[in-house]
């Protein structure tokens, strides 16, 4: 993924109106981000935990959309995967995200969901740059060209049911 401007990040959200994208807040470290190593950009909200943005190269440009994360649930501890990398976590390292629907649908009150690692790392998880601890990433004989390309059509699957 290329680097991205504050101005192509805000004008790409397709599931919020201009005024929320223009006040939704952009991660501080944006130029020191490793965009070779990124197939999207996510960050959570650090003045509000429950939200997430994802930002994704498309045929149009940019595609962004604005998240809500699930509460958690205390209970056994467990291991969940993500939808998008194939990466497993132990407790709450992976986040039921929620995407309000663009247009009419959206303004409806009409969502969908996905399972995501909760830090939305999983560009860094993939490559290896990140760990998620022990038996985090399956052994697979695909290289990294196909993870990066089955991670990239997960998302693209996601963002068209967004759209």
């Amino acid at each position: 993924m290329g680097p991205l401007t504050e101005r192509e990040i805000r004008a790409s959200f397709v599931n919020c109106t201009k005024g929320e994208a223009k006040r939704l807040s952009l991660p501080a470290d944006l130029a020191a981000r490793p965009w070779d190593d990124l197939d999207f950009l996510g960050w959570r909200d650090p003045a509000s935990p429950q939200r997430a943005y994802l930002v994704a190269e498309s045929d149009d440009g940019p595609t962004g959309v604005a998240l809500r994360l699930a509460s958690s649930e205390a209970g056994q501890p467990r291991r969940n995967m993500c939808s998008l990398c194939l990466t497993t976590h132990p407790g709450d390292g992976v986040s039921l995200m929620t995407a309000r629907k663009s247009g009419r649908e959206g303004q409806l009150g009409n969502s969908v969901g996905i399972y995501i690692c909760a830090d939305l790392a999983c560009s860094l998880y993939l490559r290896g740059k990140k760990d998620a601890g022990p038996g985090a990433r399956l052994r697979e004989s695909l290289t990294l060209a196909e993870k990066v390309e089955r991670t990239t059509a997960n998302l693209t699957a996601f963002l068209n049911r967004v759209s």
